[in-house]
């Protein structure tokens, strides 16, 4: 698509298994975005009284397009019943009308998500390859672009809520916490010795992975992550280069029109 195109106003909508982010992105950038928890019987007119408040006066808005990435294939027919209902447009589907101007050099490729997919299309337009993508969604994900640009395979873990929520349901006597830094690794008392091992583990996991994959790869790659716990991690390890929380966004926005210049570091 040509640039010229991007004067006008599209919605990106990332649906992850336990948020829904909508975002609107003209040639500034995104400039407003909005979450909701993803719930697969949620209506399309429950889709419309939810972005009301989020839109302003939903009938004013002119959109030219809408691009959706979803890994809940559940809940696009209500979602697409509401963008065709009230904006009189057929929403792009990633991964089934549209897809990622990547090369993905793996026997499935299909099998990789769509979020994955634009996670590593926009890590590598913005910050470019070698690289590897973290994403602290419901599973952590490690995502790695080689040199070439070509996605080349990545590694699915548990995520920190999740982890959190096997250890409340599947032990009488844990409580719940919340995710911080404790003081010190070795915790003291039940909760402390909880926060250490969810908050270190994961330090621990992501400088593991982080090198066995540069080993493999034999080369010193850049990081980048995104998802709401990156800044959480951030300052107390050394092995993520940027932050980038609207990375998926971007990624959706840049499969719209791979010309888009307005995401480049």
């Amino acid at each position: 698509m040509s640039k010229k195109l991007f004067n006008k106003i599209i919605m990106v909508i990332d649906v992850g298994n336990t948020n829904t982010v909508f975002a609107l992105v003209n040639k500034g950038g995104i400039f407003r975005k909005w979450r909701m928890s993803t719930i697969v019987n949620r209506t399309a007119d429950e889709y419309e009284t939810y972005l009301k408040a989020f839109l302003g006066n939903i009938n004013n808005l002119e959109l030219y397009d809408v691009v959706i990435s979803s890994v809940v294939p559940a809940v696009n027919h209500e979602i697409k019943s509401y963008i065709l209902s009230f904006f009189n447009i057929t929403p792009k589907i990633i991964g089934n009308n549209i897809f990622p101007d990547l090369n993905v050099s793996l026997e499935r490729p299909d099998e990789v998500g769509a979020d994955r997919l634009v996670n590593s299309l926009a890590a590598n337009h913005i910050y470019g390859g070698p690289i590897i993508i973290i994403d602290f969604g419901t599973a952590t994900t490690f995502d790695v672009v080689d040199k070439k640009g070509s996605y080349i395979g990545g590694i699915i873990s548990p995520g920190v809520h999740l982890s959190m929520d096997a250890l409340d349901k599947a032990t009488a006597r844990l409580p719940r916490i919340a995710i911080t830094r404790p003081d010190k690794v070795i915790g003291n008392n039940t909760i402390s010795a909880m926060q250490s091992g969810i908050f270190w583990g994961y330090i621990g996991l992501l400088e593991g992975v982080i090198s066995k994959i540069r080993i493999e790869y034999n080369d010193n790659m850049k990081v980048v992550a995104t998802g709401g716990l990156a800044k959480l991690f951030k300052p107390h390890t050394n092995v993520i280069d940027f932050i980038d929380e609207d990375l998926t966004l971007k990624g959706i926005a840049l499969t719209w029109n791979f010309e888009l210049d307005i995401f480049s570091q």
